[in-house]
């Protein structure tokens, strides 16, 4: 008997082991520290992980985790690996806030060639506060992109032209004049224009992890 018990036991399924933002699943859960340096729509506040992207460029497939909490915010999470690994935390923003933050002509020459924008903080409201900072050097200019609604973390995204080849865009980066902010604006082949405040902060930002499944 004890011999067919271990063999049953043996089948089971290990329960998984959640300790780095790098294994994250869609339904996990993350909550993060209430330390004073995060903006207040993340400071202490608990999310599910409702869906995983990728960005995929010439050299590098980069890994998007959408986050849901208790308000409708669009937040996502992403990880910036240099030397050292940071959280990039980005905030989509509406076009009444662009043009409530930065004046539009400055912003207008982002899209003009060679790409050597400098965007000044014009004013900033209390939903920006702390995803902004006062100046901008642009960094990238018309970066092409394919944009896929799954997780290639595990498999390559495919080479092939067709319905798993993602949606194109182009990339158009600001870094802030504090290296802890940039700004990302993705334009689509329809015209249509997504514009990100992201903030870089240390992984041990992450308080707790759980496991959805």
């Amino acid at each position: 008997m004890n011999f067919f018990k271990k063999l049953f036991n043996k089948d089971q399924a290990e329960p998984r082991v959640l300790n780095q933002p790098h294994d994250l699943m869609v339904k996990d859960i993350i909550i993060f520290t209430d330390s004073f340096a995060l903006p207040e729509q993340i400071r202490g506040q608990q999310f599910q992980i409702s869906a995983i992207n990728s960005y995929e460029f010439e050299h590098k497939v980069i890994t998007e985790w959408m986050l849901s909490g208790t308000t409708h915010t669009e937040l996502y999470l992403s990880l910036d690996i240099d030397d050292k690994s940071y959280l990039k935390l980005s905030l989509k923003i509406n076009e009444a806030d662009v043009e409530q933050l930065f004046n539009l002509e400055q912003f207008s020459q982002i899209f003009e060639s060679p790409g050597n924008a400098l965007l000044e903080l014009q004013t900033e409201n209390s939903a920006m506060q702390g995803w902004v900072c006062s100046q901008y050097q642009q960094s990238k200019f018309a970066e092409v992109g394919y944009f896929h609604r799954q997780d290639h973390r595990s498999n390559a995204p495919s080479k092939f032209e067709g319905k798993d080849s993602g949606e194109q865009f182009e990339l158009y980066s600001l870094m802030g004049s504090d290296d802890a902010y940039s700004i990302d604006v993705e334009v689509w082949q329809d015209g249509d224009t997504d514009v990100f405040v992201n903030y870089y902060r240390p992984l041990s930002d992450i308080s707790d992890f759980f496991p959805g499944s």
